[in-house]
């Protein structure tokens, strides 16, 4: 195998191709990096649960396929003074890596027992702008399950209709929902529960632009395509709560407030929360005011910040943090709080449309909290 290229691209994509190289395997090949040769260069890092590949272009002048050590490769190639790489590998596997006045010279594997990753039985994508499938990721992870005892919710839930793609994660305490609205309809109709931390991976690929991402569904797998990379992983199989049952509907309670100030006088009362301990903040929701107050043995906090609306004098407790996490995914300036009593969980609704909701649930109050 031979071939030169750009030392950004390269680093780049060693970069991204590593963050699915498997830190232990009882397969030796998947610790590195799969590097193969062709009309371009592909560079692979798989886990057996998820699998990047990013493809880098490159003179090639001859074919091949080795197993690059992944750390050590991608140090050397940062490190080279020069803008061009050159690679070779003799039928040894022993690697020349040369960039200007500098060459190294290491020693990889073979590639035949690198295992092949999933094919994924779709042939029709769903595509969505970057910027959107993004925030619908960063929208909701926060919210994924980490309890292994029901795997289903450690991933978040894909619907896709006509209209619509929505985005949801719980985990016993919290629901967070994102909703893209394109402008052309889909023509297809499915679901699908992809992990936590394979969406993780995509999240860090995606871009803030309108440059379109691509995902595959298929029966087992999913394929992801963004730009020069794909990725690939398992689709979790269970039954994924049944999100439209719990989420509150028509609250008669519903306030309008500042994403920022709320965000603001939370954290401040949050200020005396003990972390081992978890004392709730006390909200009590009233004419055009809504006061936040907690008590731990760190010591007292109160604040209170301007809303909109009448709420009743309702008094609710809340996981500082699950509320907090709940704000700080707003996309908007003001956003509604919506209530049905003092035992309900708190839903924050856009002001106008359906792109996002985040269902918290109360914490019972004790007395002296």
């Amino acid at each position: 195998m031979k071939f030169t290229c750009e030392k950004a691209q390269l680093v780049s994509a060693i970069s991204v191709a590593s963050r699915t190289v498997a830190q232990k395997s009882a397969i030796s090949g998947l610790e590195g990096i799969l590097v193969r040769a062709g009309v371009k260069v592909m560079l692979t890092g798989y886990n057996l649960e998820t699998g990047i590949t990013v493809s880098v272009d490159a003179d090639v002048q001859e074919n091949g396929a080795c197993i690059m050590p992944a750390r050590l490769f991608f140090d050397i190639v940062r490190k080279l003074p020069d803008d061009t790489v050159s690679i070779q590998v003799d039928e040894n596997f022993k690697v020349s890596i040369k960039g200007g006045i500098s060459s190294f010279t290491i020693t990889a594997l073979s590639a035949d027992d690198y295992p092949e990753l999933p094919d994924v039985d779709s042939e029709k994508g769903i595509r969505v702008p970057q910027c959107e499938l993004k925030a619908m990721i960063s929208g909701t992870i926060f919210a994924v399950s980490e309890n292994q005892a029901r795997p289903i919710h450690t991933g978040i839930l894909f619907e896709v209709d006509n209209d619509s793609i929505t985005s949801v994660a719980v985990d016993g305490y919290r629901l967070a929902l994102r909703r893209y609205l394109p402008e052309q309809s889909l023509e297809r109709t499915l679901k699908f529960v992809a992990p936590a931390a394979a969406l993780k991976e995509v999240e860090k690929i995606l871009g803030d632009t309108e440059d379109p991402a691509t995902f595959y569904p298929g029966s087992k797998h999913i394929l992801f395509t963004i730009g020069d990379a794909t990725l690939v992983c398992r689709i979790l199989e269970g039954e994924f709560l049944d999100w439209r049952r719990v989420l509150p509907q028509n609250n008669p309670v519903k306030l309008v407030g500042n994403v920022s100030r709320l965000t603001d006088s939370i954290e401040r009362v949050g200020l005396v929360i003990s972390e081992k301990l978890k004392s709730p903040v006390r909200c009590k929701f009233g004419d055009n005011s809504a006061e936040f107050r907690t008590i731990s043995t760190i010591g007292e906090a109160y604040d209170v910040c301007p809303i909109a609306g009448d709420g009743k004098d309702l008094e609710i407790g809340f996981n500082c943090k699950y509320l907090l996490d709940a704000l700080r995914a707003v996309p908007d300036s003001e956003c509604t709080l919506e209530m049905i009593n003092g035992l309900s969980p708190i839903v924050l609704n856009p002001t106008e449309g359906n792109r996002y909701s985040y269902m918290v649930l109360p914490v019972r109050l004790k007395a002296g909290e």
